[in-house]
């Protein structure tokens, strides 16, 4: 027999809520950003992440179903590799959320300025400082609304595939690959962004009503429609824009296809839809430093607020305090999308290693193998920038190390 929870989710909003996880507002920027790193040549790093998200999607279905509720991949990396390897794992995620938030304001604010013309930073900051004030006030995106956030990424991606992809040059295509192999490394270390975020399936296991078959034909789904939306975006803007595509390519291929009336819909669908995903991330990585604090990974005095029910106040002012630099030394959108990028890769990474030594021998062992594999080569496109989660792990050893003696003190 089917093995049934108390949880009430079906596969159609448990796959709307994983696509939610996976696809984000850095599509409206990734294309772009893709192409000058290889040209139309990108397309083969989109296929080959799109490979890469198959063992990966299907290891965390399998490890959500066998342990529901788990607590998400720092709790899957501490019962695999202890206490340390959790804290590591945390901090990754924790001290990429100032990063990559940043980067997600400043991609909604390019967009502010190409469409309805107020300068991009300044949008940048505002998206941000409503997104903060949100949090502090208790107000969280809603599931619903999360729901309809990402319909509205979808509905653009599919209309600017449909109506732009008449208009493709295959001369658009000529030189393949300009910046060659590097090109295409370069522009896989970028993409990272737009291929994590399967994690996600080990949080929702525990709300399926049918558990196991539930959050497989989630995950399936979502791998299908990532792929056909991921596979029309980088082969239809190049064909329609060219390698030398505008910042903001969405907008662009709407026009294409549409006319001058699509500019003003963009931005504003920009500006939701980078505030939400802005929003969730605070929502989420301010409970984590809660949590890290709990765990003396933080100092404790950030523990304060974490309770249900409660804001973390302190955890998300450090969050806080953390974007303040990053958004004014934040001089190229592309460094900070690798940075985040090789932070979110490391967190996926452990999680697939993690479940490597959890799950039973067997075809989900042997599939969490194969995306360990594969895991590994894409950090390794991160390149110079996996100094970052390096740096944050010698961040979260050395804070672990320094509460634990100060613990051994007060004892004595």
């Amino acid at each position: 027999m089917t093995e049934r929870t108390q949880g009430h989710m079906g596969a159609a909003q448990g796959t709307a809520l994983l696509v939610g996880a996976v696809l984000g507002p850095g599509m409206l920027v990734l294309p772009h950003l893709a192409a000058a790193a290889a040209g139309p040549a990108s397309v083969l790093a989109w296929a080959g992440l799109l490979a890469l998200s198959v063992p990966v999607a299907l290891t965390f279905a399998a490890l959500g179903a066998r342990y529901p509720g788990g607590g998400g991949v720092a709790s899957f990396v501490g019962l695999a590799f202890g206490r340390h390897a959790a804290a590591v794992a945390g901090w990754w995620f924790y001290g990429a959320v100032p990063i990559g938030t940043v980067a997600g304001a400043l991609v909604g604010g390019q967009y502010v300025e190409a469409c309805l013309g107020l300068d991009a930073t300044l949008a940048a900051c505002l998206i941000l400082a409503a997104a903060f004030a949100a949090n502090a006030a208790g107000l969280r995106t809603s599931g619903g609304l999360q729901i309809g956030f990402v319909a509205l990424l979808v509905v653009l991606l599919a209309t600017a595939v449909i109506t732009a992809a008449p208009h493709a040059d295959r001369a658009n295509f000529v030189p393949f690959a300009p910046n060659g192999a590097a090109g295409v490394v370069s522009a896989a270390g970028v993409l990272m962004f737009a291929f994590v975020g399967w994690e996600a399936a080990s949080h929702l296991s525990a709300e399926f009503a049918d558990r196991r078959r539930g959050l497989l034909r989630a995950t399936v789904v979502t791998l299908i429609v990532i792929t056909l939306l991921y596979a029309g975006v980088c082969v239809t803007s190049i064909g329609v824009l060219g390698p030398g595509m505008p910042g903001v390519p969405l907008t662009a291929m709407l026009e294409t296809g549409m006319g001058a009336a699509a500019r003003p819909v963009t931005g504003v669908a920009a500006v939701l839809l980078t505030f939400g995903a802005v929003n969730t991330y605070l929502a989420g990585a301010s409970r984590l430093g809660a949590a890290l604090a709990r765990d003396g990974a933080l100092p404790g005095w950030f523990a304060a607020g974490g309770e249900p029910g409660r804001t973390p106040y302190r955890s998300l002012g450090l969050l806080a305090v953390l974007s303040v630099p990053v958004l004014v030394w934040a001089v190229d959108l592309d460094l900070l999308m690798r940075a985040t990028s090789a932070c979110l890769a490391a967190v996926t990474a452990a999680g697939v290693m993690a479940a490597v030594r959890m799950l039973p021998p067997g075809r989900h062992r042997t599939t969490a193998v194969v995306g360990a594999g594969l895991s590994v080569v894409a950090l390794a496109f991160c390149g110079l920038y996996l100094v970052v989660p390096v740096v944050l792990a010698v961040v979260a050893v050395t804070v672990l190390r320094v509460n634990a003696r100060r613990s051994y003190k007060i004892k004595l």
